[in-house]
Order: C-alpha cells, then sequence, then structure tokens
C-alpha cells in the first residue's frame, strides 16, 4: 500500500508522479491489466513516455536553477589568504567557561597566524594550546585582522562606585 502511495504522489519538483514519468500513464487501481495491443500502441506509448520524461526534467532543472539562485544571494568571494597572514577567529561556536552569559563574550578573538592554506575555503591556524579546538577552520569563521589605530586603542576602564558601592 506504501509503495502505491508513493509511485501515485505528483511530486512538487517534477509536476507528476513517479508512475507518471515512468510509464506515461496513471497508475491503475484495478482490473485486468494484461491486455493485448499492437506496436502502434508501443510506439506512441513510446513518445508520450519521452515527452514527460523531457517534461520532469525540464521542471527538474527549473527547480535548480531557482535554488542556485537562492543559494548564490548570499554567497561571496573568498578573499586571498597567504600563510602568516593575522586573522580574528570567531566566537559564535566556542565555549568560554569563565564567561556563562553569552552576550558578553568578544565577537572575534586573536589575532591568530595562519601556519597553512589547505584549499580554498579552509586554512590551518597557529592556535594556543589553551583553546582546545581544532586548528583547521572554515573562513566563514575567520576574517582578516586589521592593526589599530594610535588613537583608537581600548583602554580599560576603571568600575564607577555608586554610594561607596562599586559597580
Amino acid at each position: 500500500m506504501a509503495e502505491f502511495t508513493i509511485n501515485n504522489k505528483v511530486h512538487s519538483t517534477t509536476k507528476v508522479s513517479l508512475f507518471m514519468a515512468n510509464y506515461s500513464r496513471w497508475l491503475r487501481m484495478g482490473g485486468d491489466i494484461r491486455k493485448k495491443g499492437k506496436v502502434e500502441k508501443a510506439m506512441e506509448f513510446v513518445k508520450k513516455l519521452k515527452r514527460v520524461q523531457e517534461e520532469a526534467s525540464a521542471a527538474l532543472k527549473k527547480t535548480q536553477e531557482e535554488m542556485k539562485r537562492y543559494v548564490d544571494k548570499n554567497r561571496k568571494e573568498t578573499e586571498e589568504w597567504k600563510k602568516r597572514d593575522k586573522i580574528m577567529l570567531s566566537t559564535k561556536d566556542l565555549v568560554f567557561k569563565e564567561r556563562p552569559v553569552r552576550k558578553l563574550v568578544e565577537r572575534y578573538v586573536g589575532p591568530y597566524k595562519i601556519e597553512e592554506v589547505v584549499s580554498k575555503n579552509v586554512v590551518k591556524l597557529r592556535l594556543p594550546s589553551s583553546m582546545r579546538i581544532y586548528l583547521i577552520v572554515n573562513m566563514s569563521q575567520v576574517v582578516r585582522y586589521k592593526k589599530q589605530v594610535k588613537e583608537q586603542k581600548k583602554e580599560e576602564k576603571k568600575p564607577v562606585e555608586i554610594e561607596g558601592v562599586e559597580e
């Protein structure tokens, strides 16, 4: 019964059922299927089958192009990376035990140096052993390090005292 249901269902991608795509006719629900036919009917059947398969192929190609278009919207060109380039590593997937509140963690940590360019989208980093993460990361996890301008240096601010209590 499950096989019948699957073969008789009209699929959203091809716009026809599996049975229709393979045999160019709808699946029969009963009756005698051993009827004798002529060769002309067989040739007509083959033509109809080819037409249905071409339509299904065109529908698949159209769906594939739509999917590619949607994926390419968010895709960007990768930067060229070299050995010893400095990068900042994203903290999105890192776990910090000393900082239990996620929103107070910096977005990027570093700078770290690239030890090796494995492929266009993957690099091996030189990380401290205290980080305990895999050294090979995807380019989506890193950004190029930009040196700070002298006037841009971060200063550690002293805690504010309000009525004798530090905050």
